[in-house]
């Protein structure tokens, strides 16, 4: 029958539970008691189903020893120990008061063993009389010790189990799948019961990348000991790479969100060695409290994420609670990429041209490739699905089909005879990561034997404010010592603009269209536009102006000094087709040196 319940995996209490009854049954004398022993050679009670629960509780948490009553004894001594007098015996001197009372006079316990010889547990006959077991008894008991050893090692293997699927090996927290389980079970009826923090460490690539995978595992080994430590004790998870979780239930955490993230930050300010390397960790948290709003936990996670992401995209290194206007934010964004991938996936982007104007002659010296998304029979240009390209796996799949798309339609000008200059084409910081951009642009014109000489890349200001700066600088020098020309866009928006005149290695500027809205006699625009113009041919640099509309705009910027521009005056952009038949009518019979320069 034993055997049988663990075959079916009963519980291990019910299980122990039913031994005993059993062999009491049979030995009407006699109490049968089963403990186990933890690795740390701790006791726990498991079955002493004809004992007080108060007895068995004084005996939880007690380390074994030889002075430990019978079960600690023989748990110690590895070995059987028989005690006949309860009273008189040293080995009960701590803990007879609680025997004596309940008419328990003598017990006999024996060590139960796991298949490594270990101690897992005793087994215990208690008696209401001062006496020895009987012979009989040692060949029940030899039965039963054998049967519990099956029984815990059983149960043993399958916590085992439980506990890898649900905690992480790296940190010791527990993991997705526990979060996952826990939120299942979390109550929905009453607002303001429990709150979640989610977090991003915002440096780990940098670690992994600089001082390799060991430092970043000892990092977020630290990150997770110390959130753990800062809110104990609040269930800490760790989700996965460097994002971790905190389930906030107790009422020191739900009073104050703020408070409770600021107990993560002030945790984690000090620095961590790794590797001989002192790195502060840095992390941004998004948190969210369960309202009457929200019909499901699902509902709360997901607040918390969107509060995450726009920490990121905010306040990186701070903490953001969510609010209804993020949300909207978000789910909006995340609408726009479930649009676009669907888009990639069914082969609806496509590229469109605008051209570049020699603003004196009104000829075409090249073009800038912009991408556009097929909707049904409408052509949806890049604003309407802008939320989306914020999405770096998003905005590089969509450099990736730019640069194949362009690199054929360049090589089909080319064998038209027409005399083609230049294409621009946008990239992102995205674009950047693991030298992937200078190897898809190799790829892609020499797949068509375009030489690198006719593509622009334009990339924002942005791109050069990221973590890995200095690794952006460097991509971008060694595009250009392969022939590659780099527009810097939307020049005079950015963050440092004149800062990065300095630094950063471009061979075009090109003028916002906001500052061309606004040309007109005495206005800052204008002043902002001749600076640009006559900083850039002091640094030899050339410029294009975006966005002209009107002839008024194109008398301005000529005077200024400016040659080059681009707007919906000259065309919109176009798709392939179209642009052809502009190529082919006023392409400009001169050609630039790989430098940008007219011959």
């Amino acid at each position: 029958m034993i055997l049988e319940m663990v075959a079916k995996g009963e519980p291990l209490p019910m299980t122990t539970d039913r031994l005993c009854r059993e062999v009491e049954s049979r030995i009407p004398d006699v109490i049968c008691s089963v403990l186990v022993v933890d690795e740390n050679g701790i006791i726990h009670p498991l079955s002493a189903p004809s004992l007080p629960d108060d007895y068995s509780a004084r005996l939880d948490g007690i380390p074994v020893g030889p002075l430990v009553g019978s079960c600690g004894a023989s748990a110690y001594l590895h070995e059987p120990v028989t005690v006949t007098d309860i009273a008189s015996d040293p080995r009960w001197a701590d803990f007879k008061h609680f025997a004596l009372p309940l008419g328990l006079r003598a017990c006999w316990s024996s060590p139960i063993f796991d298949a490594d010889d270990r101690v897992i547990g005793t087994f215990a006959f208690y008696y209401r009389e001062s006496r020895e077991p009987g012979q009989p008894e040692q060949a029940i008991v030899d039965t039963c010790v054998h049967l519990c050893a099956i029984a815990i090692e059983r149960d043993q293997r399958v916590l085992e189990r439980e506990r890898k699927a649900y905690v992480d090996d790296l940190t010791q927290l527990h993991n997705r799948a526990a979060f996952n389980a826990a939120l299942a079970q979390l109550s929905c009826e009453e607002p303001g019961s429990w709150a979640l923090l989610v977090s991003d460490m915002d440096n780990l690539k940098i670690v992994n990348d600089t001082f390799g995978h060991r430092a970043g595992d000892r990092m977020l080994q630290t990150v997770a000991q110390r959130i753990s430590a800062a809110l104990a004790p609040d269930r800490v998870y760790r989700l996965g790479g460097d994002e971790f979780a905190v389930l906030l239930e107790r009422p020191e955490g739900l009073g104050d969100l703020d408070k409770a993230a600021s107990r993560i930050m002030e945790a984690l300010q000090p620095e961590v060695d790794v590797g001989g390397h002192l790195i502060a960790p840095h992390v941004t948290i998004g948190g969210a409290m369960l309202t009457s709003a929200d019909g499901s936990a699902d509902a709360v996670r997901q607040n918390a994420d969107f509060a995450l992401y726009h920490g990121k995209e905010t306040v990186r290194g701070g903490f953001v609670r969510y609010s209804p206007e993020i949300g909207t934010t978000m789910a909006r964004r995340l609408a726009s990429i479930r649009d676009v991938d669907a888009a990639l996936r069914e082969d609806r982007m496509v590229v469109h041209y605008q051209p570049v104007v020699n603003l004196d002659t009104r000829e075409i010296i090249g073009v800038e490739a912009l991408c556009r998304l097929r909707s049904g029979d409408r052509v949806v240009a890049a604003g309407e699905f802008f939320d989306a390209l914020s999405d770096g796996r998003i905005a590089s799949e969509i450099t990736t089909r730019m640069l194949a798309q362009v690199a054929a339609d360049i090589r089909y000008w080319l064998d038209l005879g027409i005399p083609f200059q230049h294409v621009g084409i946008n990239v992102s910081s995205a674009d950047f990561h693991g030298g992937k951009l200078a190897r898809e642009v190799k790829a892609a014109f020499g797949l068509h034997g375009v030489p690198l000489r006719h593509a622009i890349l334009e990339v924002t200001e942005s791109v050069y404010m990221g973590e890995r700066e200095s690794d952006v600088r460097e991509a971008i020098a060694a595009l250009r010592a392969e022939g590659l020309r780099i527009a810097l866009d939307d020049f005079g928006t950015g963050f440092a603009s004149l800062t990065h005149l300095l630094t950063v290695p471009v061979d075009i500027l090109k003028i916002d269209r906001s500052f061309v809205a606004q040309l007109a006699g005495g206005v800052p625009s204008e002043v902002i536009v001749e600076a640009i113009l006559s900083i850039s041919r002091k640094l030899g640099m050339r410029v294009v102006a975006e966005g002209i509309e009107r002839e008024d705009q194109v008398e301005q910027l000529r005077a200024y000094g400016c040659t080059m521009g681009q707007g919906f005056l000259f065309s919109k952009a176009v798709d392939r087709k179209a642009a052809t038949g502009l190529l082919e009518r006023f392409a400009q019979k001169r050609s630039w040196d790989r430098r940008g320069r007219q011959g």
